[in-house]
């Protein structure tokens, strides 16, 4: 079984940034993607950035590319979201999941329990 564990959320300004943190326990299959997901009040869960496990290629959602970056570390364990030049629209749960998909969040099949990352202007 697969347990997710986000970490690094918090209350930040705009303009600042932070770096969320997902530690993965359990057994994951080399092919799979590890991906930042976003829930904002009253939205669908939406597709911010993925990673592959077996490579360290990377693919991003419109909305975020060149102010978030994902990576992950050698044993592709932990993954990392960087968010720069944070703005009050990026309020919301950040979840972090891993599975076959890539954009879709029903195409993955194991979520963390999300961290809360909140942006006052």
């Amino acid at each position: 079984q697969v347990q997710l564990e986000e970490s690094g959320g918090g209350l930040v300004q705009a303009g600042d940034s932070l770096r969320l943190s997902c530690a993965a326990s359990g057994r994951i299959f080399s092919s799979h993607v590890m991906g930042w997901f976003r829930q904002r009040p009253g939205k669908d869960r939406e597709f911010l950035a993925t990673i592959r496990r077996n490579s360290f290629s990377t693919f991003y959602a419109d909305s975020v590319k060149g102010r978030f970056t994902i990576s992950r570390d050698s044993a592709a364990k932990t993954v990392y979201l960087q968010m720069n030049n944070l703005k009050p629209e990026d309020t919301a749960v950040y979840y972090c999941a891993t599975g076959p998909g890539l954009t879709t969040a029903r195409d993955y099949t194991n979520w963390g329990q999300g961290t809360q990352v909140t942006v006052s202007s």
